[in-house]
């Protein structure tokens, strides 16, 4: 009779994706990820197939817990003229409260041969097709009247410091905060 594996699996994606995110995919150890994770190796390969398949896990728990709930006021029906201020003042608090914050787990894979894997090529691709989007919604509800061009070229710009934002604050959070207050900066020149 084939042992029951018994237990939290999405504690144990929490503990992976706080190593990923923390030391890179390829620096992080299976020690780390076993100390992390509550698991022995085997129970590592026996859950998730491989250290890859717990980065996936980890990956997918960074965009439904981390991600998508802070864009979540950028993706409504209906989106408060302020949304993307909200949003940009939140990462900001963010980034100055958790000093040496490791960045985002995505833009940080994006910088390593790990991305040159189709598949998270692919998923670094669409959380950044999710972030201009969800930043598109809210320059949209604050700038209705601009036009067409003009707000593709405002999200352009607010997307990409908020890229860069987030690939500065791993080194300087005084750096990447004003990145954000730049960003923030452009919206408000919408009137």
């Amino acid at each position: 009779m084939a042992r029951t594996l018994a237990f939290d699996r999405a504690a144990a994606v929490r503990g992976a994706r706080a190593v990923f995110w923390r030391d890179g995919y390829a620096e992080a150890s299976l020690p780390a990820l076993e100390e992390a994770t509550g698991l022995s190796r085997s129970s590592i390969y026996n859950s998730f197939g491989s250290k890859r398949g717990l980065f996936d896990a980890a990956v997918q728990s960074y965009l439904d817990e981390v991600i998508r709930p802070r864009l979540r006021p950028l993706r409504q029906q209906t989106v408060a003229a302020d949304a993307v201020l909200d949003y940009l003042d939140g990462l900001g608090e963010a980034f100055a409260r958790f000093d040496g914050l490791p960045g985002c787990l995505l833009v940080n894979t994006a910088g390593t041969p790990l991305a040159e894997e189709a598949e998270v090529a692919r998923i670094i691709a669409g959380y950044r097709a999710e972030l201009r989007g969800a930043i598109a919604n809210g320059i949209l509800a604050r700038g209705a009247h601009l036009a067409a061009a003009d707000r593709e070229c405002l999200t352009e710009a607010v997307t990409g410091l908020v890229v860069a934002a987030f690939a500065l604050v791993r080194v300087d959070s005084e750096l990447a905060i004003g990145t954000l207050r730049t960003a923030r900066e452009l919206v408000l020149s919408v009137r």
